[in-house]
């Protein structure tokens, strides 16, 4: 395992024990009912029911064991023990059938071989991959002939704005668009989720921006035939200051010109 692979599973580790009792992810809600699903992927990708979905980067299962109560036969992957634990003790709570698996994306093949009729992953998952083609060649690994591949993520074009982290301070660009020769390096004292909850020490992890094409040509690459890009003027999260939460999206004040924060992607893999 990489340094920064390292880095940011101790990263994701001390965020999971904050995320579990925060209140941005719900989890009383969510064990009590609550779909954690956003409209945008159920509408897109479809009906899941009785297909086997693998879901890559899960972090702690939410969103997994929510296709599972639409009815997938479900498969979560993610790099940190600490979420994939969280994970294995929700789905047991649930009683839901669920399997969980900890690994580094780019050695999955290590620890599973089979197929999938969908692999799925979604917000804020591509930051920290440094090899899209690898991760590319994972995807059509695991996916059946005819089987879909679909992502929803933050647009890489707002991967260049000032953050959340910066409030007080105008919009601005502040990362390059273009994958970067070394990743970025940031301190962590807090999380995304939870400002307020500060880590003992901070935490140094590694990011990597990708741009919409280097996205679309790994997909490309390995066979997958893109059946749609789409772009959304909202996100999940307060992405910027500014920015106001309306029908359960954040978005710009009205009034202002709209950006992409958001964008989806729809390919299949080809049957020989």
């Amino acid at each position: 395992m990489s340094e920064y692979t390292q880095a940011n599973r101790k990263l994701w580790n001390a965020w999971t024990k904050i995320h579990e009792n925060s209140d941005f992810y719900d989890n009383a809600g969510f064990l009590a009912g609550r779909n954690t699903l956003k409209s945008i992927e159920i509408e897109e990708l479809g009906a899941v029911r009785g297909k086997s979905l693998l879901h890559l980067q899960c972090h702690f299962g939410q969103d997994t064991l929510s296709w599972a109560r639409l009815g997938a036969k479900v498969t979560g992957v993610d790099l940190s023990d600490e979420a994939i634990q969280l994970a294995q003790s929700l789905a047991a709570a649930l009683k839901l059938e669920a399997r969980f698996i900890c690994s580094n994306i780019y050695e999955l093949n290590q620890a599973l071989s089979e197929q999938f009729d969908i692999v799925f992953t979604s917000y804020g998952v591509l930051a920290w991959l440094d090899d899209l083609t690898r991760w590319a060649d994972i995807i059509a690994r695991h996916l059946k002939p005819g089987g879909t591949f679909y992502i929803v993520e933050i647009h890489p074009f707002t991967d260049t704005l000032n953050d959340w982290d910066t409030a007080g301070e105008p919009l601005s660009l502040a990362y390059p668009y273009f994958h970067p020769a070394e990743p970025f390096t940031y301190d962590a004292e807090t999380s995304y989720a939870e400002p307020d909850a500060k880590h003992t020490e901070p935490i140094t992890n590694y990011q990597w921006s990708h741009s919409l094409g280097e996205i679309l040509n790994a997909l490309i690459a390995v066979g997958l035939q893109i059946q749609f890009l789409h772009e959304f003027p909202m996100t999940v999260f307060q992405h910027i200051p500014v920015m106001e939460e309306r029908d359960g999206w954040w978005r710009l004040p009205e009034g202002m010109p709209e950006l992409p924060f958001l964008f989806s992607l729809k390919a299949v893999k080809s049957i020989p």
